[in-house]
């Protein structure tokens, strides 16, 4: 594994607030934390329901974050692509690459919730099938292989073919993400076995890394995300104050009965949902001891399930990448003597 990890902000677009201020709100914390030294911003794409995500066109909404930053990386997490055209989304892509100047990071899965698919006229019982299918055409499109009827995309951008990214649950999902020399997307949180339910998120996570590395092709260094749920602030009692409302919230939401539920305390509800939360120094000592994050290539943080004000979140970043992060790896890049100047004029 690299010696350098690469640091990450990740948003599902949840501040309670109205669509479009949602929407300016993340845009400010992307800036905010590239400004802060962050690598890469990541955000989630959902269709319908508002309390699980906010962003249903992730391309729309990067190329705006795109015209206001010059160098953190920017990347979907992810497109549901069983829902989506894919010769469509390779266009997409392609268009915002280029105008980003090559900063996308291109995260897929095979999504999300069973009556997204029927609102789109399809059944997720099909979406494994689907989602590879969709990917191989994708791949095809970028690569400038010929599309079905003798077609070829236009741009083509075969680099992106090295920017794939693949998000899973499961050792089988790990298997085919190294088999295609992917990078693997491990979660913030993910659900326990019935035989298992108090497993922890390492006990779950390892095997999937294994498995990715054991089929990556010789030669082809790992790309590894690890995505953690961390809120840090300057008052310890605040930010717990903050997740219990947060994820006593979640619980009354989703009720999942996998993990604890509305009569738990808010240890039980931390350690249940995997959340890392606290001073600087809890949440170092938490993230320290959590095995996976000794084998990623790129510790990507997000705020949920606490879901603070937009004020804190912005400080939680600034604790994250002057005091958390470096301690457990990181090191802010050097600036690029082009990072003030605009890959693409702005307009006035």
């Amino acid at each position: 594994m690299p010696a350098k990890k690469r640091l990450g902000f990740f948003s599902r677009l949840l501040d309670d607030a109205p669509a479009a201020e949602r929407y300016r709100l993340v845009a400010e914390q992307i800036a905010h934390a590239e400004a802060f030294g962050f690598d890469s911003a990541w955000v989630a794409q959902h269709h319908f329901h508002e309390a699980e995500g906010g962003l249903p066109s992730p391309f729309v909404f990067l190329a705006h974050v795109a015209a206001r930053t010059r160098r953190i990386r920017l990347g979907t997490g992810v497109v549901t692509l069983p829902l989506e055209n894919a010769v469509r989304v390779a266009e997409d892509a392609v268009v915002f690459d280029l105008l980003s100047g090559g900063r996308l990071e291109f995260g897929v899965g095979t999504g999300g919730t069973p009556s997204s698919f029927t609102a789109f006229g399809l059944s997720s019982d099909e979406r494994a099938g689907v989602f590879a299918r969709h990917l191989a055409l994708l791949r095809d499109a970028w690569a400038g292989r010929p599309l079905p009827g003798g077609d070829h995309l236009y741009p083509s951008s075969p680099q992106l073919l090295d920017r794939i990214w693949q998000a899973t649950f499961s050792v089988s999902g790990g298997t085919r993400a190294g088999e295609a020399g992917d990078g693997l997307m491990l979660s913030r949180t993910q659900p326990r076995p019935e035989g298992a339910p108090h497993a922890s998120l390492a006990e779950l996570q390892e095997p999937i890394i294994g498995a990715y590395l054991d089929r990556l092709p010789a030669g082809r260094p790992p790309r590894i995300m690890g995505s953690r749920s961390v809120f840090v602030a300057d008052d310890r009692a605040e930010a717990l104050r903050l997740a219990e409302l947060g994820l006593r919230r979640s619980v009354a939401r989703f009720g999942d009965p996998s993990r604890p539920g509305a009569g738990a305390t808010l240890q039980e509800l931390i350690t249940g949902y995997d959340v890392h939360v606290g001073s600087v120094d809890d949440v170092i000592a938490t993230l320290s001891a959590d095995r996976v994050l000794d084998h990623v290539t790129d510790m990507v943080f997000q705020v949920h399930s606490v879901d603070p004000p937009h004020p804190l979140i912005l400080r939680s970043i600034e604790l994250i990448a002057t005091r958390v992060a470096p301690a457990l790896g990181w090191s802010r890049p050097e600036p690029s003597p082009a990072f003030n100047k605009p890959s693409l004029p702005l307009a006035a």
